[in-house]
């Protein structure tokens, strides 16, 4: 006979004991689809709809990306880096904040 020992912490369920089919013997109630940080839903399609902050923003349609308010280019939320708080615009580089902001000066 196989033992099953579960305990339900918020919001993980931690199954210990049993061999290989222990998970087959725990009650339904107690089996979760638990995600790390590294795992991954189906990815949101479309552009999301972002409130820019002073050093963070809050998403306020969900999206996989914004648009560079400058070239066009998708940029996925987690690599978004570069915004303007005042004009609610995000950018794809620092240069390319340059060039928004700084028109008539060249880079050298």
């Amino acid at each position: 006979m196989q033992w099953v020992s579960c305990q339900r912490a918020s919001p993980y369920v931690v199954c210990t004991g049993g061999g290989a089919n222990a998970a087959e013997q725990v009650p339904s109630f107690w089996r979760a689809d638990v995600l790390n940080r590294f795992d991954r839903s189906s990815p949101m399609a479309g552009e999301a709809e972002v409130k820019y902050l002073d050093g963070d923003f809050r998403v306020l349609r969900p999206g996989a990306f914004v648009r560079c308010a400058v070239t066009g280019t998708p940029i996925p939320l987690e690599e978004l880096k570069y915004w303007s708080v005042d004009l609610q615009e995000p950018y794809l580089s620092p240069d390319i904040v340059l060039q928004r902001h700084f028109p008539d000066r060249v880079r050298r």
